[in-house]
Formats: C-alpha cells, sequence, structure tokens
C-alpha cells in the first residue's frame, strides 16, 4: 500500500456485478460530518477521531465527528438563528426541510461524538463547558434516540447557530457499496469555553493534528482514511486560520463527488472525478488490503481498516 487509502477487497466482485446488471444500487442515506477546526502554533488543526481498531468493519481509520440524518431532524420547531432555511436550501441544493434536516445533523452529531455543541441561548451567544453530569445525560439521550435535537434545544432555552458551520463539500457513497450515504462536510471553529472529548463508543482516541500532519501521514502509508477525508484536508491544509477556513466555505464548490468504476478488459479502473490522485487499477488477481466484509459503518464519514499508525498531536495528545 503506497498511501494510507483503504480499499475494501469486496469492491472487485460488488463492482463487476453492477457493470453485469446483477446489483440494484441502494438509495443512499442522507449525513452530515463536521470538520472542528481550532488555531494552534502550527495553524489550525482538526479534530479527528480514530474507529476502534477492534471494529469488524472500518477498525482503525481517521475521520471527523458524523453521521446519518435522524428522521426528526427536520421538525420544524427547533430553535434556528443564523442564515435561513432557504439559504441552505440553495447552499446545499436541497428543499428547505432537507436543509435544515441536514444542518441539525451535523450540530447533533458534533454534540453527541465530540461534545461539542453549536448553540447559544440567543442568535449572537454561544453555550460554554458542556462536560456537566446535566448535559452527558442529555447527550446519551440523544445518541440512544430517547431525545430529538429540537426537544433538547427546547428544554435547555436554545437556539441551533447556523451561521457557525460553513458547507465545504458533498461526497456519495459509490453505486456498488452495500450501504450508501449522501454525506455533506461542514467547517466550524470550536466556540470558545468548550473541549472536544471522545464521546463516541466507537471511537478509540480522538487527536487535534494540522491538516499538512494528517495528509503526510496518509502519503506514507501511516494513517488510514477514505478519500473524502484526504481531499477535505487537502483544501483545508491552504487555510490560515481557522476562522479563515470557515471564511472561505461559502466559496467552496458542493457539486457531488461519486466514485466511477469502469472495466478495462479485466481490470477495473475506479476513480473520482476531480480526485485523479485517488484513480486505482484493479487487476483481475488482485487481493487488496482491508477487513473482512462482515459488517457496514454505522457513521457514513468514518471507513477504514485496523491498525494504521497513530499521528503525533500538535496540541499535546489529549482532547482538548
Amino acid at each position: 500500500m503506497a498511501n494510507g487509502q483503504w480499499y475494501p477487497p469486496e469492491w472487485p466482485d460488488r463492482i463487476r456485478a453492477l457493470a453485469a446488471g446483477t446489483l440494484t444500487p441502494v438509495t443512499p442515506k442522507r449525513a452530515a460530518t463536521v470538520m472542528l477546526l481550532k488555531d494552534t502554533g502550527a495553524g489550525p488543526a482538526v479534530h479527528m477521531l480514530r474507529r476502534s481498531t477492534s471494529m469488524a468493519f472500518a477498525g482503525g481509520a481517521y475521520a471527523y465527528p458524523g453521521g446519518g440524518v435522524d428522521p426528526r431532524d427536520d421538525d420544524r420547531a427547533i430553535g434556528w438563528a443564523g442564515p435561513t432555511r432557504a439559504w441552505w436550501a440553495d447552499r446545499l441544493g436541497v428543499d428547505e426541510a432537507g436543509a435544515q434536516a441536514i444542518v441539525c445533523a451535523a450540530v447533533r452529531e458534533t454534540y453527541e461524538e465530540a461534545g461539542v455543541l453549536l448553540a447559544g441561548p440567543t442568535g449572537d451567544a454561544v453555550v460554554g463547558d458542556t462536560t456537566g453530569a446535566d448535559w452527558e445525560a442529555d447527550r446519551a439521550a440523544l445518541v440512544a434516540r430517547e431525545l430529538s435535537f429540537a426537544e433538547f434545544l427546547d428544554r435547555r432555552g436554545l437556539v441551533l447557530r447556523s451561521d457557525l458551520l460553513g458547507a465545504w463539500a458533498r461526497w456519495i457513497t459509490p453505486e456498488f457499496e452495500s450501504r450508501r450515504y449522501d454525506t455533506w462536510f461542514f467547517v466550524a471553529v470550536l466556540p470558545e469555553g468548550q473541549r472536544t472529548r471522545n464521546a463516541s463508543t466507537e471511537a478509540d482516541r480522538t487527536v487535534w493534528i494540522t491538516p499538512a500532519e494528517a495528509t503526510a501521514g496518509y502519503d506514507k502509508g501511516e494513517l488510514l482514511m477514505m478519500p473524502p477525508t484526504v481531499a477535505t484536508l487537502r483544501a483545508l491544509s491552504a487555510c490560515g486560520t481557522a476562522a479563515g477556513a470557515l471564511a472561505s466555505a461559502p466559496g467552496r464548490d458542493m457539486t457531488p463527488v461519486l466514485a466511477e468504476a469502469r472495466l478495462a478488459g479485466d481490470e477495473i479502473v475506479l476513480s473520482w472525478p476531480g480526485h485523479d490522485e485517488f484513480t486505482k487499477h484493479v487487476p483481475p488477481t488482485a487481493s487488496p488490503a482491508g477487513p473482512p466484509p462482515s459488517g457496514a459503518p454505522d457513521d457514513p464519514a468514518v471507513p477504514g481498516r485496523p491498525a494504521p499508525a497513530t499521528p503525533s498531536d500538535p496540541t499535546g495528545g489529549a482532547p482538548a
């Protein structure tokens, strides 16, 4: 493996089945993931999770907090501040209900998996520390789907701060995958007074790492990631500050990226339009590295395989 690009061993058979017309693509589910940023002496760092290496599928991969849209994320009663739902609908390429659901999922999943809440009592304020026992009880209820995000915000007298998010990219799981997601990637700056923590049951480690360091680890084959993660990290590397990344988000192209696979004789050519670095030529006898196809990720943003190396943390190695 020349780099840390994960390649599932079942893909060749599924790609050939799709080409033969014996595999019907499933409809992708909507999802959101958030690249939380903060400034360090080495430039902006991004908060990443490492999926537990013990997991049968996606073990050891690095990605961002995120997950699927909850059916209740489009609850019209949700407290809302920042750009309107109509503005977000235009930006994300969906209707207004879908836009609210995607933005809500981004904020909710960030709170569920990283303990960071992009909400406040008013449209120009953000909550502070959210690590107390009462906050944890609400977070656990959200994870268990015993509490909707709208109910959570209403209970605490909060509004979702959509202005703290910037839409960055959109990637769709390939048609030959068994579980597919249409995932919107967002950027956000870590609010003052809040701290990230590993609140995900699927992650065994969290780290603050600069995009340049993360992609260098990937290039060396030391860190395992999927193409969407690598591509978004490379784009973030051009940003000098966390605030600068957020400010640049409105200019980002949100055209969906969908992998394409074609047969060239017996060889499979797998590519991601606009991202030539991820193109793979798979010979018919290839036995790609990866975990056995014994499951599928619950988190669309975190696919991977076992046991990559661990990156160094420019902020000291502990969640902050």
